[in-house]
């Protein structure tokens, strides 16, 4: 009887490229932030979920605060790309209008990122550097300045005495609605879904 040929040896495990094991540490980061309930994210917690040490963490981003910089990069990018979409349209929009359709597409990617959620409502950083929240604040800042835009326009196309005056005031409670929205998503498990009753809602306010 012929002897069995000798067993392959497993294949070396190949190393991520620097920016593959970047992208995989902020996946994972957001994905600990979706579970309902999550604590403080610690680095070490981080590290455990990819199976790597701190100090391989570390070779990637100099501090946890970094990490995340890197997801309000990417919640900034993803947002003000949809909301520059509906401010480049011509106006104004049919009713309930282009600050509608802001807050709904804003609502819609905190439905569909759940941790990037729980970052623009600030939750996940209020153990984390002040400087994250000062980010985040200046996010919404933003997106208030992009309301007040086409606002102005709604309101001047409809011939108001005050259009400024008027676009600052709604800008300001558009910008409550969706940090509400928001805020209600993260703290109750994400069970009450920011896109409830969205659009009759929006009809409300618009």
């Amino acid at each position: 009887m012929d002897a069995a040929p000798p067993a392959a040896s497993p294949a070396p495990k190949k190393r991520p490229r620097p920016g593959e094991r970047r992208l995989q540490i902020l996946q994972v980061l957001a994905g600990m932030l979706e579970q309902p309930g999550a604590d403080r994210i610690t680095t070490a917690a981080l590290a455990a979920r990819l199976g790597v040490s701190e100090a391989a963490l570390y070779r990637h981003f100099a501090s946890k605060a970094q990490m995340f910089e890197a997801l309000i990069d990417f919640i900034e990018g993803s947002v003000f790309a949809l909301v520059r979409q509906v401010v480049d349209a011509p106006q104004p929009l049919p009713p309930p209008g282009a600050a509608a359709r802001i807050a709904g597409v804003i609502l819609q990617f905190g439905e569909k990122n759940p941790g990037m959620a729980r970052v623009m409502a600030g939750d996940a950083l209020v153990y984390e550097d002040e400087r994250l929240t000062a980010r985040i604040n200046q996010c919404f800042d933003r997106i208030e300045s992009s309301l007040r835009q086409v606002l102005r326009a709604a309101a001047e196309a409809q011939g108001a005495a005050t259009p400024t005056v008027q676009a600052n005031v709604l800008a300001s409670v558009w910008v409550s609605f969706i940090v509400g929205r928001l805020q209600r998503y993260a703290r109750s498990g994400f069970k009450r879904l920011p896109t409830e009753q969205l659009e009759a809602s929006l009809k409300l306010i618009g």
